[in-house]
């Protein structure tokens, strides 16, 4: 049985990125890697942003950000809450940590000090999505406790940051003003945050008003667009799942790919893109996908399941929009049988 491979265009991601930047203008660019960067690889994605220009790199948890902190020697972020162990790994490792809880405050504080190493806390305000983040009322206790421990030099105050619902223009705008009221009372009480960041993809590229100096973007910088959403311009989804034809008999292509491969099993009726043109997915089984079949279809046919669309396919959101999912759901669900091969 073939071998499925995830193609992914070294040019394209530096081709996004260079579009993300200049969207972006005077607010940086924060490159968000979770999911070992949404499925494509953090060992190789790391460097190739680097050498693109990228200084800022961010992962949602701790040994995410410590295998991507020996690749780079810009600045790098993770943001979960974590164990003491992994914190204080962060702080040996001069990584920015995610703040957003009286007890992880505490944590972060106590584990500087045992170390000796002051560390950078960039800490959230909760704007009104209720994805952990102080909230209004406890941020004055926050500034507070940080301002009295960096004075000790047992951390630094780097930034501000939240997350939004971007459920509507009207919530976003709210959450804005709670955010610009949080960064002014720490300013007030004499914090000086450096970077201040609210936006992550689809607020960064449609709400440039939103944008703090620094924006989180890591769906976009992969080319995969919201779904329910348009391609924004410029950008172009970096990878393409690639099946070869297994059998041809009874009717039916047969493809070497299934849901052991985390391809959903649901996705029949799917149009993948053939030698012969779109063709429609009869059934996806463990280790194999039946597709309709065309004229002269023979094994060791080429067949994109998902990619920028070039031999008819559809995009990886496509897919996620039929089983009611996201983009990268469909990226970060393939597993290490399906092999991942670097083009130019």
């Amino acid at each position: 049985m073939s071998t499925p491979v995830l193609e992914i265009s070294r040019s394209a991601f530096r081709a996004d990125l260079d579009a993300v930047r200049a969207r972006l203008g005077e607010s940086r660019l924060l490159l968000v890697m979770k999911d070992d960067a949404y499925g494509h690889g953090i060992g190789w994605a790391v460097p190739e942003a680097e050498s693109a220009g990228v200084d800022w790199f961010g992962s949602y948890d701790i040994p995410s950000a410590l295998r991507i902190r020996p690749l780079t020697t810009g600045r790098v972020y993770a943001w979960a809450t974590s164990s003491t162990d992994e914190v204080e790994a962060a702080l040996n490792a001069d990584v920015e940590l995610g703040v957003g809880s009286a007890d992880y405050l505490a944590d972060v504080i106590a584990a500087a000090e045992r170390l000796g190493i002051g560390a950078g806390v960039h800490l959230k305000i909760d704007t009104g999505l209720h994805r952990n983040g102080f909230r209004p009322e406890q941020w004055r206790e926050a500034i507070e406790t940080s301002l009295a421990a960096q004075r000790r030099g047992l951390i630094r105050v780097v930034g501000v940051w939240s997350h939004l619902a971007e459920a509507s223009d009207e919530e976003d705008d709210a959450a804005q003003r709670v955010f610009r009221g949080a960064v002014h009372e720490l300013e007030q009480a004499g914090g000086a945050p450096e970077v201040l960041h609210l936006t992550a993809s689809a607020a960064a590229w449609w709400r440039p008003e939103l944008r703090g100096t620094l924006s989180r973007v890591g769906a976009f910088c992969y080319g995969i667009r919201s779904a329910g959403g348009p391609q924004p311009d410029g950008l172009t989804l970096i990878s393409r799942l690639i099946a070869t034809v297994d059998a041809v008999d009874d009717g039916e292509v047969r493809l070497g790919i299934g849901s052991f491969h985390g391809l959903p099993s649901i996705l029949s009726g799917v149009e993948v893109g053939t030698p012969g043109g779109p063709r429609r997915i009869i059934r996806i089984d463990g280790d194999r996908t039946l597709l309709e079949p065309w004229p002269g279809a023979r094994k060791g046919d080429r067949v994109t399941v998902f990619g920028p669309g070039r031999d008819g396919e559809q995009d990886a959101t496509a897919l996620a929009e039929r089983i009611g999912s996201v983009g990268e759901e469909i990226l970060t669900r393939l597993t290490p049988e399906v092999r991942r091969v670097l083009i130019d």
